[in-house]
């Protein structure tokens, strides 16, 4: 795998906040989750459960295994699978940044204790190719335990929690980004070769173009033009990244371009015209209407919303 382009999906990301949540579980027991604007981490520190999300087979967790919902899918864990489930809501009714609640569930059975972490990002900041993670990622105990700084940080986390330490807020801000990406890293190591975004990130030709567009938006990028950076005829190029990124060339280019635009308009006092240059538009008009058609609002206005926030 190119760990340059890997540093360059996982750098971009920047919390913004975390609510995270230790549950006590006793069988039998399930909830159901309802999809989040937010990553998500379920860390098992004691007993097993079982994830399910629509469409897949389902997925058991034991002490020590780590599960990393990029997008924050919705799901149902529960003691066992096809377990009836009470929604989240009603456990945890409010989940804001920064908060942090325990759960106990009373039953007769086994106890599962669990670390769970929402993860609050700016979309703008995840590069496009971010879309293209699996719903879930799974570390099993044994892979964690060949990731001792990711390990470390789980169990750091885990007997901090009764502790009201002075900046415990920001202490578990940091200490769950670090863990978020280094389970990403980890977690991208071990997944399938058919999965696409590995295939991507391996292709000898489409690789390539991927970084050039991550680190290169700003040049005046044509089809032809990556077809010959991937080293490849332009009809050949164009199906080969499509079949593995899921989109055209050029619209994956103008996701990229776009980000980075949003990002300079909430960071940064630049006008909207060194904007348009820094992200490769040569016509002001252009960035505009194609920042308005991405976002469904202008340039302007997306500025203000964001100093508002």
């Amino acid at each position: 795998m190119d760990d340059d382009l890997l540093s360059e999906l996982l750098a971009p990301l920047r919390l913004e906040g975390v609510f995270h949540s230790r549950w006590t579980a006793r069988a039998p027991w399930g909830v159901a989750g309802e999809s989040e604007d937010c990553a998500l981490i379920h860390y098992v520190q004691a007993g097993t459960c079982t994830v399910e999300l629509p469409g897949h087979d389902p997925v058991r967790l034991v002490a020590g295994d780590l599960a990393v919902f990029p997008h924050g899918a919705g799901h149902r864990i529960a003691d066992v699978p096809g377990r009836a489930t009470v929604p989240l809501t009603s456990l945890l009714p409010a989940r804001p940044p920064g908060a942090a609640r325990s759960v106990r569930i009373d039953g007769p059975g086994a106890e599962t204790t669990m670390l769970c972490g929402g993860l609050h990002y700016d979309p703008a900041a995840a590069a496009p190719l971010y879309r293209a993670l699996p719903p879930v990622l799974v570390l099993d105990w044994a892979a964690l335990a060949e990731q001792p700084l990711l390990a470390a940080t789980l169990a750091g986390l885990a007997q901090e929690w009764d502790q009201a330490a002075p900046g415990q807020a920001l202490v578990a801000l940091r200490a769950f980004e670090l863990v978020f990406v280094l389970a990403l890293r980890a977690a991208l190591g071990s997944l399938a070769p058919g999965e696409p975004v590995l295939r991507a990130l391996r292709h000898p030709a489409v690789g390539p173009a991927l970084l050039a567009v991550q680190r290169r938006y700003a040049e005046p990028w044509t089809l032809e033009r990556l077809a010959a950076e991937a080293g490849m005829s332009r009809s050949a190029f164009a199906a080969s990244f499509r079949k593995l990124i899921g989109e055209a060339p050029m619209r994956h280019l103008t996701a990229r371009r776009m980000q980075e635009a949003a990002r300079l308009l909430v960071e940064t006092p630049l006008p909207h015209h060194a904007i348009a240059r820094r992200v490769g538009y040569r016509s002001d008009v252009g960035f505009h209407l194609t920042f308005k058609q991405w976002y469904g609002t202008t340039p302007g206005a997306y500025r203000r919303a964001g100093a508002v926030q």
